[in-house]
């Protein structure tokens, strides 16, 4: 319904912003990360999630896309409600939880509050299968770089992997991994050029 809304910050609680919209406050449900960038009385853009029930209506903001579509993934975990993503996504960036599954780092998601070891394990488990289902086809060694020679495989695998768990498609992994010079870069400095290359 609301794919943003830009105001000025009228509000900040824990886990709350309100940003003023032409006079009307909206009130959304945001991370800890998203609110750092938020300041009182300043302008700012929030991508906005809305969570419509016969009882709630619901609107969560994100500072960045990507933290948007980390979320959505994560409410596509059985198991993992809005309360929960926030959670997770208060304690790690969306590159660090997109690591933490493709590397099966259960503890990055346990030290966030009120996720315990299995949540964690359907977490990383669920994100694999359906990154997997969904890009059957990718054939990393297949991807050029800039100086044309193909990329080390396993480097290329993970990266894709983890901007899959982004919610990127094939075709945005794959146009955007081709204008990184990746052989020097680690797989999280690979995914943070693409974060910073997207638009937002």
């Amino acid at each position: 319904m609301f794919y943003y809304l830009e105001g000025t910050v009228a509000v900040l609680e824990a886990g709350v912003a309100v940003l003023d919209v032409g006079g009307i406050g909206f009130k959304c449900y945001t991370t800890a990360n998203s609110q750092s960038y938020l300041e009182i009385g300043k302008k700012a853009k929030l991508y906005t999630y809305c969570n419509i029930k016969e009882d709630a209506f619901d609107l969560y903001g994100f500072h960045e896309m990507s933290e948007k579509r980390s979320f959505e993934m994560l409410l596509g975990v059985s198991g993992v409600g809005p309360k929960a993503a926030l959670s997770i996504l208060s304690a790690v960036t969306p590159e660090d939880m997109a690591m933490a599954v493709v590397t099966d780092n259960e503890k990055a998601f346990t030290a966030a509050p009120g996720i315990g070891r299995r949540i964690a394990q359907r977490i990383i488990l669920e994100l694999k299968d359906k990154v997997a289902k969904e890009n059957a086809a990718v054939q990393p060694a297949g991807i050029v770089r800039p100086g044309g020679a193909g990329m080390p495989g396993a480097k290329l695998a993970d990266a894709t992997s983890a901007l899959a768990v982004l919610g990127y498609s094939q075709s945005e992994i794959t146009a955007a991994l081709r204008t990184i010079d990746v052989e020097s870069l680690t797989v999280e400095e690979i995914i943070r050029q693409v974060l910073k290359a997207s638009v937002k």
